[in-house]
């Protein structure tokens, strides 16, 4: 039997089946994925083989995983708890949405460019969502606008919108119908209330701000594929929300320092220019990179994101909150 994994507890993993209904799965014995050392081997998102077993009193039945379909693609991140593996957010996505706020809580470039660098190593598009716009002063409200000129230049797609008032919603709906969406954030973003307004029959659960550090309490446990509203009602679509919990920091994994420069679409069209085929953009002489770091081509935020990523290899760095 086949289906598809629309939730993931960390030990249970619910199963919407090809033939309709849902049945709460365990993995079938030893099994890990070829190749990844991962935490969570199988990930919301996956088409996954399945048999089912009888429990003991006969009247229910408990499913096993015991095969994931290849991938088309997925969002890893380093684990947090141990340096050489990993965490898959997400797999066989359309798209990505990443919401930002830059107040209550404050999300750091080097955070937003670390997500849209393993995003574009796997090639899935990004929109970036800048949420909370009803909350921000003047300052606050240049300094977003500043930021979203940054990303659209680059080549992303930015909305600025208000889960709280919907100002902005309806907009970013339509950018969502028909599409596999991950939508993910540092924790305090809005997700949840984001979630709440675009799809009204998920009723998820909102936290208030940390007043003591202005960051965001996680409300998301665990990850889960929620049916996107169609006029304010849940149908059979395959439009899908994947909500993850929120996450603090961003540390790549498996990414080879030589390939980092293609993860970054400005550094690498100014790469084509560099004198040394191989040159990493640090020091050498006749790189068009820092050439256009210094012109101001480049904005020094995203080339400390990716002189940070550079240094990533240093296996203690990961712990930080990127």
């Amino acid at each position: 039997m086949k289906g598809l994994v629309i939730k993931n507890t960390g030990s249970w993993y619910t199963v919407l089946t090809d033939d309709g209904p849902t049945v709460d799965c365990k993995i079938k014995g030893n099994f890990r994925l070829r190749g990844i050392r991962s935490t969570n081997p199988v990930a919301v998102g996956d088409r996954v083989d399945i048999i089912l077993q009888p429990t003991a009193n006969g009247q229910q039945q408990t499913g096993f995983i015991t095969e994931i379909e290849d991938r088309r693609n997925y969002i890893i991140r380093k684990s947090i708890n141990l340096s050489k593996q990993s965490h898959i957010l997400a797999a066989n996505v359309d798209q990505a949405v990443l919401v930002i706020t830059v107040s209550k809580p404050e999300t750091s470039t080097t955070f937003i460019d670390r997500f849209l660098a393993s995003a574009e190593a796997y090639r899935v598009p990004v929109i970036l969502v800048f949420n909370k716009t009803d909350l921000l002063n003047e300052d606050e409200q240049r300094y977003q606008q500043l930021m979203i000129q940054l990303y659209q230049t680059i080549g992303y797609e930015c909305r600025a919108i208000s889960a709280q008032t919907g100002d902005g919603v309806d907009a970013l709906h339509e950018l969502l119908e028909g599409k596999i969406t991950l939508l993910s954030g540092n924790s305090g973003v809005g997700k949840s209330t984001l979630i709440n307004r675009l799809i009204p029959h998920a009723n998820l659960r909102t936290a208030d701000i940390s007043d003591a550090h202005q960051t965001g309490m996680h409300t998301t446990t665990f990850s889960e594929m929620i049916p996107l509203a169609v006029d304010g009602s849940p149908v059979d679509t395959p439009s899908w929300l994947i909500d993850t919990p929120g996450i603090k920091g961003f540390g790549t994994f498996d990414m080879e320092r030589e390939e980092l420069t293609s993860y970054f679409k400005e550094i690498f069209e100014f790469s084509k220019q560099c004198r040394f085929s191989d040159c990493t953009h640090t020091h050498e002489p006749g790189c068009a990179v820092l050439k256009a770091v210094e012109g101001h081509y480049i904005a020094q935020s995203r080339y400390q994101s990716y002189l940070s990523m550079l240094d990533d290899k240093d296996e203690n760095k990961y712990r930080e909150a990127f």
